[in-house]
């Protein structure tokens, strides 16, 4: 199973200025359509609360899991699920399914999450020109685990965004 990390970042590093953020304006237009056609291609998206709740509603032609500690009411929704479940198995149960990729968006505690369980593969950052000073780390403060990455390929959407693609050694 391929489980790949989405994310757009400014040039000093970060994913938003503060942890309730509730705009991507700041990132642009290319960045949102390569998520868009990168994520739908994955046909899965794993997020935080957070995340969903920035994005404000399922996005369409993708089945959207939302990590949350408190289990909402399942909608009737097909395309919307909640879990708790730990990142391997989550993982196994989508590869059990038949799912052969996971977009792992955001926020930065799943991030950290799935990276320090050993379960992403490969990033995707899309390097903003911008710069926030302050705000929140892609993967949070407290990282615990030393990951080596590959740079494979860098790519520009634009005259001024950057795309890199890593695969996790």
């Amino acid at each position: 199973m391929n489980v790949f990390l989405i994310a757009a970042i400014t040039v000093d590093g970060f994913i938003a200025e503060q942890t309730d953020q509730i705009s991507t304006s700041w990132t642009s237009k290319e960045d949102k359509q390569f998520f868009s056609e990168r994520t739908k291609q994955a046909g899965v998206i794993v997020m935080g609360s957070s995340t969903y709740k920035t994005i404000g509603r399922p996005l369409p032609g993708r089945l959207n899991i939302v990590y949350s500690s408190k289990m909402p009411k399942q909608q009737d929704v097909p395309q919307l699920r909640y879990t708790q479940l730990p990142p391997k198995e989550l993982i196994a149960s989508l590869a059990k399914e038949c799912f052969k990729e996971v977009a792992i968006c955001g926020g930065a505690s799943i991030y950290k999450m799935f990276l320090e369980a050993g379960a992403i593969n490969k990033l995707y950052l899309t390097v903003e020109p911008v710069v926030f000073g302050a705000g929140v780390k892609l993967f949070g403060d407290d990282l615990s685990a030393r990951v080596s990455l590959k740079l494979v390929k860098m790519e520009h959407l634009s005259d001024q965004t950057l795309l890199l693609e890593y695969d996790v050694s």
